[in-house]
């Protein structure tokens, strides 16, 4: 999601700059990168365009597939599964397939989902940094008594989990395609990294403001969560780590604390975490990510993922 400055010591990262590390870390193009790369033969401005024409006809030739299934199809657990993200899911992959095979000769590894971006040490590092941005913050709120755990219906805990995280993979998969896929690799050719990141993170803001709860605070956190998943993906070059913080910050409120995502509430047997503190720091209705006490663990994050790293000094 990225300024340059350039001295005689090397960095692990630079934010928009050339990356000084190892050359297994490479996923999304760098500056220095693009030249041994093929070179897309249109300008970044058409090439977007060709993605959202894409992008759009492929959202809609998904409806029509999936128009006879009502709101959602069967998944094997017999729960139901809300089809809205199978059909945004789907239209984002056509667009990314159809910008590949018509403008964009470099492929999945210009949004950093090729085989190099897809190593354990990426993913996993997603998932810590996902649920501890997360967790950390909802932990101390649950130690001064803000939040609270009360009492629900009974139920499978291991069931209703894997419901979640079947719900929750394709619902972050689409979003981090739409935002910080190849509208991302677009707009930091156009702008920088640093641009990039702050541009997109206002879409992914705005994708928010229809929940149920949604206030200037909700939406500006989802905003600066953004942030943090662009930091998360230029650091890595992976968006394979990016979507694995997604879906585990998610899964951390949903399946594990029960609380509601995003304003959206999803089932929560056995028990339930609710707002007992000021909603400036509990994110009140919109649930434990629309508080302040959440910024600062996605600050601390941000930070953590863009901090130049000094490796040594380089010669001459």
């Amino acid at each position: 999601m990225p300024s340059r400055f350039l001295s005689r010591v090397s960095v692990d990262y630079m934010v928009g700059g050339e990356p000084a590390r190892p050359a297994d870390r490479s996923s999304i193009p760098t500056d220095a990168m693009m030249t041994a790369q093929p070179t897309p033969q249109v300008g970044p401005v058409y090439r977007l365009l060709m993605f959202v024409v894409a992008a759009t006809a492929g959202v809609l030739l998904c409806r029509l597939l999936l128009l006879g299934l009502r709101s959602s199809v069967p998944t094997f657990l017999g729960e139901r599964f809300p089809s809205y993200y199978l059909m945004m899911l789907g239209g984002m992959i056509i667009g990314h397939l159809w910008t590949f095979r018509t403008v964009e000769p470099r492929g999945w590894s210009s949004v950093g989902l090729d085989r190099g971006a897809l190593k354990l040490r990426h993913v996993a590092s997603g998932v810590a940094l996902g649920a501890a941005a997360v967790g950390v913050p909802s932990g101390v709120l649950l130690m001064i008594g803000w939040l609270r755990i009360e009492p629900s219906h009974a139920g499978s805990w291991i069931a209703t989990a894997l419901t979640t995280l079947l719900i929750l993979l394709p619902a972050a998969l689409w979003e981090e395609l739409m935002t910080r896929g190849y509208p991302f690799t677009i707009a930091r050719e156009l702008v920088g990294a640093r641009a990039a990141i702050v541009l997109t993170s206002l879409f992914f803001g705005m994708l928010h403001i229809q929940n149920a709860g949604a206030t200037v605070q909700s939406v500006a956190l989802v905003t600066l969560a953004g942030i943090f998943l662009g930091a998360i993906l230029v650091s890595t070059g992976s968006l394979y780590a990016a979507w694995a913080a997604h879906v585990s910050w998610n899964f951390v409120m949903a399946g594990v604390l029960h609380s509601t995502v995003s304003g959206i509430g999803m089932d929560a047997p056995n028990y339930r975490t609710v707002d007992a503190g000021p909603d400036w720091a509990t994110g009140g209705v919109w649930g434990p990510e629309g508080g302040v006490v959440t910024a600062v663990g996605l600050i601390i994050g941000i930070y953590l993922m863009l901090r130049p790293k000094r490796r040594g000094v380089s010669a001459g």
